[in-house]
């Protein structure tokens, strides 16, 4: 068994809405049938005994090893704990080659999970062992690793039931929930408005303190302190009990509480300088240890913290007892788990020395042995919650302090002995503020309710009716897509918003070019998403981006598919037949909004089938009325686009909404085809996403098809008299689009400068100049820079292979370099000609014609 490509599809997809592993899995001819293997399923399962069934009941065909693979890559997965339940295995024209599908929850677990099936499956093969357990902890070791901590899933996993969508920019807790304009982001438990100054003065404990004083915040006094000695000067001036803390620490770090000796507080002070250059000395206060948790103006929860804490049993020691506690499952190593294993370092083995205990001393059954006087979490610590018990004085002045810091998030520490009364009248006092405080203590505290503080952090980003979405197009199809995509932006750009649009020439913002080449895939759709000035977004969706990585969102507003034709590709990428383009094609179409709109092309029967697996509603265009798509469609009440008197029209019902052809430049008075196509689609979609109906008609009669404005797609040049008209169309069905439109202008001559996509197949390349040749006079032929593959001269040879049964075109020339055939072309124009150039390096061969023009 051989694995040929492997691909992570991080969107909706041809096989899913999962994120996914897909590879590409050439079996020997006994691989494609396990049962040619004797014995390997038992030997299989000895191996992974969890492995699902092979073969379901009732299904009698035979099971591949690429099956085998699939199967074992899912449930390796899911045996390390990640939430996985899809794969497929699919078989490909080719024999014994097969398309594996496998689910993911985090890329990289899934790659690893695969590496790992396919040392599983060739140990079989190979008889070789295989070491089950330690794949095992591989895969939980770095899933725990790479996967969102519990403080940011809490907050991601809010904003998804809001339907608010999201995007990890990082590989650490760095997350953007919403698109474009109205997106926001978090990293952990800070937002995009946690300044930068708030968050240093909590980190600075003496300057937080001194802010928290003068808003008239009960705290500790204390000071910062220089060394040990000074340490110990700061303790016999606040003759009390101290609490020796780095002044910039976090998470309890570095902190020791109740010292009252000078041993102690040496041991004390040496810890915390490993944190910090300063050390702050301040009154202990006794009582509980409390964190509450603000979120903007609102105290959210509020959670008791207790040490780590061991109970004697008069048989084991204190080391022994703690490995028990840390063989809880909750306890982890980091912060991925609820709880964190208890750590026996110096400043557990300085608070057993003050109990008069040792890590191996054995203390008496029932006894309380605290293994430090800090109750953090992140130490080994636990959590009650007491969130319904806040005295309201209590919860004001936790607000106040979070105010006076300037944190819309922050976790505050209070010592005191109950939560029940307000500080003042029991001493108590808040002795830290904290910026991205944890949430752990508060989503799944040790006892007591878990609160819901990941909805409380979302609530404080996004309104109430706000799910962080801007209106999104989706554009597929085999022609028309670029020049469909421009007018949808334009038509939103008349509306007054910041448009984000991807096609075949680039990348745009707000009508400037900010990337160029073909940007119709998903990465470039995921840029625009991430850009903060855009309001809309529209994006061409080519069938090569769907099949690399899936889709760039979850889901789109409007989806419009304006055709599905031949040579779009057929033959790549295991596409064969314009049934499965028009699968690859539908995937925009299944991936829209409950409340959005599909817009189909009514005359094509490829597009009118992909209606039913359109989750939201249809609109279908076609430039005949009574099509009986149409007429079924608007007999329902459903909405349709048409061509009537000269006039574009919407109707629903007996509504009727009409643009004059005569007022859409695009379409030359209505005499050009494939452009009225294109702007019925455009008006759909503009249609479909509610804007007025004045705007739409304000938009579609000020976009102009020039090479500025939508280059390669019909650009007309006058040169000496003669009309050359420059476009991008590389396939049969363009081509059969673009000849109706160049006979309708009168001509003396017609001549076409033509070349071939070497990617395409022998039968599409030798299609487009048969069309050619029945309605060209001349025909020039290039050789373009890219061959794709193919041997230099062969391209050419089966373009020459198209015209021999020309009706009336004859071969001019052959010329090696697109620049040379353009000018070759022009050399042999009159007035009244008529010039066809397919244009392949479209920017510099636009640019080349529009140099030729201004030298004439």
């Amino acid at each position: 068994m051989d694995v040929s490509r492997i691909r992570a599809l991080r969107g909706p997809n041809l096989w899913s809405r999962h994120t996914a592993i897909e590879a590409i899995v050439n079996c020997t001819v006994a691989e494609c049938c396990i049962a040619n293997l004797p014995g390997f399923e038992a030997s299989l399962r000895s191996r992974f005994p969890q492995i699902g069934l092979l073969q379901l009941a009732g299904h009698a065909e035979s099971v591949s090893m690429a099956r085998v693979l699939e199967l074992a890559v899912l449930g390796l997965q899911a045996q390390a704990g990640c939430p996985v339940t899809f794969s497929r295995t699919s078989a490909t024209q080719q024999a014994c080659v097969f398309q594996v599908v496998i689910e993911y929850s985090e890329e990289e677990v899934g790659r690893h999970a695969f590496d790992l099936a396919l040392a599983l499956c060739r140990s079989v093969v190979e008889d070789t062992p295989f070491d089950l357990g330690s794949a095992l902890s591989e895969l939980k070791e770095l899933d725990e690793d790479v996967r969102l901590g519990p403080s940011t899933r809490a907050i991601v996993n809010a904003a998804m039931a809001r339907d608010i969508p999201y995007r990890r920019l990082t590989r650490g807790s760095l997350v953007q929930f919403g698109w474009g304009s109205r997106q926001r982001r978090i990293q952990a438990a800070e937002t995009d408005r946690s300044g930068a100054i708030a968050e240093a003065i909590a980190q600075d404990k003496e300057l937080a303190k001194k802010l928290l004083d003068a808003a008239g915040v009960p705290v500790p006094h204390g000071r910062p302190v220089m060394n040990a000695d000074d340490a110990w000067d700061a303790l016999c001036e606040i003759a009390a009990p101290v609490v020796v803390k780095p002044v910039d620490g976090n998470q309890g770090k570095g902190v020791t509480v109740n010292i009252t000796t000078r041993a102690h507080l040496d041991r004390a002070y040496a810890v915390a300088i490993q944190f910090s250059d300063e050390v702050l000395v301040e009154r202990f206060i006794p009582g509980s240890d409390f964190r509450f948790l603000v979120v903007g103006n609102q105290l959210v929860a509020a959670a008791r913290r207790d040490p780590p804490t061991v109970i004697g049993d008069g048989a084991h020691s204190v080391r022994q007892l703690v490995e028990q506690v840390n063989s809880d499952p909750r306890r982890g190593s980091g912060h991925a788990t609820s709880l964190t294993k208890i750590r026996l370092d110096d400043i557990a083995l300085a608070s057993l020395g003050a109990q008069n205990l040792s890590a191996d001393s054995i203390p008496g059954k029932g006894a309380r042995v605290v293994l430090r006087n800090n109750a953090n979490l992140s130490t080994g610590g636990t959590a009650t919650d007491v969130t319904d018990d806040v005295h309201p004085e209590i919860a004001a002045s936790a607000v106040a302090a979070a105010q006076m810091i300037g944190l819309d998030i922050c976790g505050v520490d209070v010592v005191c002995d109950s939560v029940l009364m307000p500080l003042d009248k029991q001493g108590g006092g808040i002795v830290e503020v904290n910026a991205a405080p944890g949430l752990r203590m508060h989503l799944q505290p040790s006892f007591g309710k878990g609160r819901p503080v990941g909805e409380a952090i979302i609530s404080s980003m996004f309104g109430k009716q706000e799910n962080g979405r801007i209106p999104l197009v989706a554009v597929a199809g085999t022609n028309g897509k670029t020049t469909t995509v421009r007018l949808i932006a334009h038509i939103l750009g008349v509306r007054g918003l910041r448009v984000g649009m991807t096609n075949s020439d680039g990348v745009y913002i707000k009508g400037k070019r900010i990337d160029t080449g073909d940007c119709s895939g998903p990465k470039s759709a995921r840029n625009v998403l991430m850009h903060p000035d855009v309001d809309a977004a529209v994006f061409e969706t080519a069938r090569g981006g769907v099949l690399r990585e899936g889709l760039a969102f979850d889901r789109c507003d409007v989806a419009v598919v304006t055709n599905i034709g031949m040579g779009d590709h057929l033959g790549l990428n295991f596409i064969s037949t314009v049934e499965d383009l028009a699968v690859v094609k539908r995937v925009v179409v299944q991936n829209v909004a409950p409340d959005g709109v599909a817009v189909l092309n009514a005359a094509d029967p490829m597009c009118v089938k992909m209606r039913d697996a359109c989750p939201g509603s249809v609109i279908f265009f076609a430039r005949d009325k009574y099509h009986p798509v149409m007429a079924t469609h608007r007999a329902q009440g459903c909405r349709v686009v048409y061509v009537d008197g000269g006039d574009i029209v919407a109707g629903k019902g007996n509504q009727e909404l009409r643009v004059p052809l005569a007022h859409i430049p695009i379409t030359r008075n209505g005499t050009i085809g494939f452009q009225i196509e294109n702007a019925m689609a455009a008006v759909a979609a503009a249609w479909g996403l509610n804007v007025a109906w004045d705007t739409i008609c304000q938009g579609v009669s000020g976009f102009v098809n020039d090479a500025q404005t939508a280059p390669g797609r019909f650009n007309f040049f006058d040169y000496r008299g003669a009309a050359v008209i420059a476009d991008y169309g590389h396939n049969p069905d363009a081509i059969l689009a673009l000849v109706p439109a160049i006979e309708t202008m009168p001509a003396r001559k017609r001549v076409v400068v033509i070349s071939g996509a070497g990617d395409r197949r022998d039968e599409d390349i030798r299609r487009q100049t048969e069309i050619l040749g029945d309605v060209f006079d001349e025909v020039i032929l290039y050789q373009d820079q890219c061959q794709r593959g193919r041997e230099a001269g062969e391209v050419l040879r089966l373009l020459q292979q198209g015209l021999r049964h020309a009706k009336r075109a004859k071969i001019i020339d052959e010329i090696t370099g697109e620049f040379k055939a353009i000018d070759a072309a022009l050399a042999r124009l009159q007035a009244g000609d008529v010039c066809l150039v397919l244009i392949d390096q479209v920017d510099e061969a636009l640019a080349h014609i529009a140099l030729r023009i201004s030298e004439k």
